[in-house]
């Protein structure tokens, strides 16, 4: 009879934990915004081609533990020939939460952060240009658990094939542009 009444006090206490929360310690999930504009919304021309085509101001918050470097890839799906890719620039600290306004075009940065080709071949930011019609522009960012082992002189692929298997996060910011 206690062996009876042992299974059930086990079984009823299995059935009440399996309702808990399992980990309330879990970080939130990895952000990324802009003050230049939310989520969904038009990008202003000062970061087009019919403005100044300067970066816009991109931060980011909740990191996932064990973060190495991250890597932000901005690019238009809506391209005429396919993916137009504006921005790869890589090997960002983890213990940066941003990039400002204005990023400079070269292939090196302060904290060994590097910039390579967007599809114009012109190294850093090149912002919306779109032929015709509104695009999405996808600022993508990475949370990876290394520090990328290529140089400027890296294309897209190879930035993607050196990332894959080490992403820990990711986190989008999409704005449009259409000129008129």
């Amino acid at each position: 009879m206690n062996v009876i009444l042992l299974w059930n006090v086990y079984f009823l206490w299995t059935a009440f934990i399996s309702f808990l929360p399992v980990n309330n310690t879990n970080p939130k999930k990895m952000e990324i915004h802009s003050t230049a504009f939310r989520n969904g919304e038009t990008i202003p021309s000062i970061y087009t081609c019919d403005g100044k085509d300067i970066s816009p101001q991109i931060a980011w918050s909740n990191i996932p533990p064990g973060t190495k470097s991250l890597a932000l890839i901005c690019d238009d799906p809506d391209a005429p020939g396919g993916t137009w890719v504006h921005w790869v620039i890589f090997n960002i600290p983890s213990s940066l939460n941003g990039l400002s306004e204005n990023m400079p075009r070269t292939p090196m940065l302060p904290n060994d952060i590097i910039q390579s080709k967007n599809s114009w071949g012109r190294t850093g930011y090149g912002g919306p240009c779109p032929p015709r019609g509104v695009h999405r522009y996808y600022f993508k960012l990475y949370a990876l658990d290394i520090s990328l082992k290529i140089d400027s002189n890296s294309l897209i692929k190879d930035v993607s094939g050196a990332m894959k298997d080490h992403i820990l996060g990711k986190a989008e910011l999409m704005g449009r542009y259409s000129r008129k």
